[in-house]
């Protein structure tokens, strides 16, 4: 088998720092390998990247919306408005992947749409499949985020198509948006469920549509509030087209007055290691089920150890992990005693 080359995390991170697009792809293509020694180096890398920075700087910023709302296109709109104010943006754009029969890969069509024309070092857009993971993000993309918050100021996610249920994105980023298509006919499906309750910012992309438009964002407009609304926050519904580039400049503002109200109020660091450590409680748990968290000493003291550990959740991710699957190892492996019994069993037999 020849022999897979990993690169050096210090020296990663060296470049990645600098915002060498290089070092970046290979930071993201080295999260996304399973090898072991790859696990190794993308907790030591990550770990060399974080830092007070992870709660405090940069905007980590999610889209989400049905298919063809023109998320994508809307994208590229606010990305043009961002390299305008000479803001540096990754993007990780997640696309639906294919049935794993078939290979489990994905179209990238959200990055074909997004691309700009011309190449632009401040702009920098990675795409992977979803792999067939509910929720509407893959697992992946959580790493991914606090790797490129280390090296540009804004970071979007854009998910698939979201459903009632897809709402992962709002563990993952700073500010949510959600994209509405006018005339749709879906509106109210997705305002009573829970979709509703995760977005800070709303668009309704195509008001060049005119009244079917106006209509839609009344009706979101006048949908119920949300639990745990903001006080102090006004949940925007913005009229916008991607394709006549208008509405775009004011919907733009709105992210950058939310991050400013997370800021002032104290919230944006709390709800970035709340973030952390729901996506490490979630990874555990679908690798090794309820039994594997109480093997880590149950959610509460797993909670602590995150909390003590704020400014790197992934390292103390990887060592909570290693302390599980060590633990399950003893739990199967039987005792000298056990084995003895049953080989003498089986010469019986």
């Amino acid at each position: 088998m020849t022999p897979v080359h990993l690169p050096d995390p210090e020296q990663l991170a060296v470049r990645i720092m600098r915002g060498e697009r290089a070092a970046v792809a290979s930071g993201l293509n080295l999260l996304d390998n399973k090898l072991a020694e790859a696990r190794n180096r993308s907790a030591s890398l990550l770990a060399l990247l974080s830092g007070e920075r992870w709660l405090n700087d940069g905007h980590l910023i999610g889209v989400t919306g049905p298919p063809g709302a023109g998320k994508s296109s809307l994208v590229a709109a606010m990305i043009r408005e961002w390299r305008l104010s000479g803001r540096t943006v990754g993007v990780l754009a997640v696309d639906p992947s294919s049935r794993p029969e078939l290979g489990g890969g994905a179209l990238l069509g959200d990055r074909i749409r997004i691309k700009n024309s011309s190449h632009d070092e401040g702009l920098f857009i990675r795409s992977l499949a979803n792999r067939n993971q509910l929720g509407g993000v893959a697992t992946e993309v959580w790493p991914m985020s606090w790797l490129m918050l280390a090296c540009f100021d804004i970071v979007v996610i854009e998910t698939v198509g979201v459903g009632q249920t897809e709402i992962d994105i709002a563990e993952i980023g700073d500010t949510v948006c959600y994209v509405a298509q006018p005339a749709s006919g879906d509106t109210i499906q997705y305002l009573k469920s829970g979709i509703i309750e995760i977005p800070d910012i709303f668009a309704v992309n195509k008001s060049d549509l005119g009244a079917p438009a106006r209509k839609t964002a009344s009706e979101i407009g006048r949908s119920a509030s949300r639990q745990d609304r903001r006080e102090n926050w006004d949940y925007p519904v913005c009229l916008v087209s991607a394709t006549m580039n208008t509405g775009i400049k004011p919907f733009h503002d709105h992210f950058d007055r939310h991050r400013k109200f997370l800021a002032n109020a104290g919230l944006l660091d709390k709800l970035r290691i709340r973030h952390q450590s729901a996506w490490v409680m979630r990874l555990l748990k679908e690798e090794f089920g309820t039994f594997g968290l109480e093997l880590a000493g149950g959610q509460t003291v797993i909670g602590e150890r995150l909390r003590e550990n704020r400014f790197n959740q992934f390292e103390e991710y990887e060592r909570m992990r290693k302390h599980i699957l060590s633990r399950f190892l003893s739990v199967n492996q039987p005792s000298s005693l056990t084995t003895k019994e049953y080989l003498d069993e089986q010469t019986i037999v």
